[in-house]
């Protein structure tokens, strides 16, 4: 028998069905924390030591600690290996990105005037010391190199360090370490996993202490993460792969098809799901899948019918309305928008890492090359926290200045708010000022 795809109705979905439908495997960690806060905590007491014992244990690489640092040596083979025509892919995406971000930047200082002599405003600083997380897991992503090493560099980040676990060589992907000499970022370690959040979090004798740490990973990176917070900042909540394909009667659904697949292939624990007020599409779509699904190589194949029957699958709801409301309640990573008029739906939807409007603007060009950023947040945590951008890498500081006339003006004001909370020496510091 071949590969069916379900087709749910929302209106006859219980609730704890509908609680499945919306679970993450981001989410589902619990069974992997007391192994990974053994390994954080090893990291934490023995450093390099325990870095190459876990580099052995789990990605089957032996290396010396001289070996964990990305040498000038291995970015120049990098270059050499690699194809003409995957350089220029890289150098275009590169252009984009880095175009983009720029886009982004906000003023280094301002200032308003908020009454007479007195002025408040902001000035923009870069974290001094970044880590960024790249995994590979069940392939290599030079592209979230990208995503994370630019916005980090234009943003103006003095240290960056980048820890990418490494192939059963010892080597790090050549395609990445192109992208990071051409993002100008040469700091690269070979370690992956919670080994690789615990080491940037708490510094070894090798790989610097960061301030903060930025990258997706899979559920034993989200628990690493989970357990460093409070040591040091962990960024947004990026694990594994999720999109939502929202569709009217409108849609076409070989493009719809296409689309659903392209989240679904990055594993078994991402989560890909078409909702559509047309039982129509959804039936000619899921009539379509598996016809596209046989053309697909192994793994990826497996991956795609495993995510389509896990955390995925097609929703038919009875309204757009509910379509909305599910899928901002859902919040999303990645949201394709298949419908007549895909405009004037935009202002109904509030939480999605990102939206890509009408069907000729696919996932995965987002995800390489159109210069919006692909590191999103995931595990419906796209109602709170936004994409990666100049931004995660960004801190404000207030600044402010009154004159003596200033001063005066505020003067009443400040003693009867620091009198009322009982706070005596913040009102004489008005008050006695001469």
């Amino acid at each position: 028998m071949g590969f069916e795809v379900n087709v749910r109705l929302l209106s006859q979905l219980s609730q704890d069905e509908l609680a499945r439908l919306k679970q993450r495997a981001e989410l589902d960690i619990a069974g992997v924390l007391t192994d990974v806060q053994t390994i954080v905590e090893e990291v934490k007491q023995r450093g390099d030591d325990a870095i190459l014992e876990h580099l052995e244990k789990y990605d089957k690489v032996k290396l010396s600690t001289a070996e964990l640092k990305v040498s000038p040596a291995e970015f120049h083979d990098a270059e050499k290996k690699l194809d003409t025509a995957i350089k220029m892919a890289i150098e275009q995406a590169t252009d984009n990105i880095t175009r983009f971000h720029k886009e982004q930047m906000p003023r280094e200082i301002w200032f308003t005037e908020i009454g007479q002599g007195i002025l408040a405003g902001e000035k923009i600083t870069p974290i001094e010391k970044v880590g960024l997380y790249v995994p590979r897991g069940k392939g290599s992503f030079p592209s979230v190199m990208l995503m994370l090493a630019i916005p980090a560099k234009v943003a103006g980040v003095r240290d960056i360090i980048v820890c990418t676990p490494p192939n059963e060589d010892g080597s790090v992907d050549a395609a990445s370490l192109y992208g990071a000499s051409l993002a100008g970022v040469k700091n690269l370690y070979k370690v992956g996993g919670a080994s690789a959040i615990a080491s940037m979090a708490y510094g070894t004798q090798t790989i610097p202490k960061v301030y903060k740490i930025v990258g997706p990973g899979n559920p034993y990176v989200s628990a690493a993460r989970r357990l460093v917070y409070g040591t040091v900042d962990v960024g947004l909540p990026a694990g594994p792969s999720e999109a939502v394909i929202l569709a009217d009667g409108n849609a076409n659904p070989q493009k719809v098809a296409l689309d659903l697949l392209i989240e679904a292939e990055h594993g078994p624990d991402s989560a890909a799901i078409l909702v559509t007020t047309s039982k129509a599409l959804a039936d000619a779509v899921a009539e379509i899948l598996p016809v596209l699904i046989k053309d697909i190589p192994q793994p990826r194949r497996d991956y795609c019918e495993k995510t389509l029957s896990n955390y995925g699958g097609i929703l038919v709801t009875d309204n757009m309305e509910d379509a909305v409301d599910f899928v901002n309640d859902y919040a999303p990573e990645h949201l394709e928008v298949h419908v007549r008029e895909p405009l004037t739906i935009l202002g109904q939807l509030h939480n999605a890492g990102e939206i890509m409007l009408g069907e000729n603007t696919p996932i995965s060009i987002s995800n390489y090359c159109l210069g919006t950023n692909a590191v999103l947040p995931t595990g419906g945590f796209a109602k709170v926290y936004s994409s990666v951008s100049v931004f995660s890498f960004l801190k404000r500081i207030s600044v402010s200045y009154l004159t003596s006339e200033g001063l005066d003006k505020l003067k009443t004001t400040t003693k009867a708010l620091a009198n009322y909370e009982g706070f005596p020496t913040h009102a004489m510091a008005v008050e006695r000022r001469k």
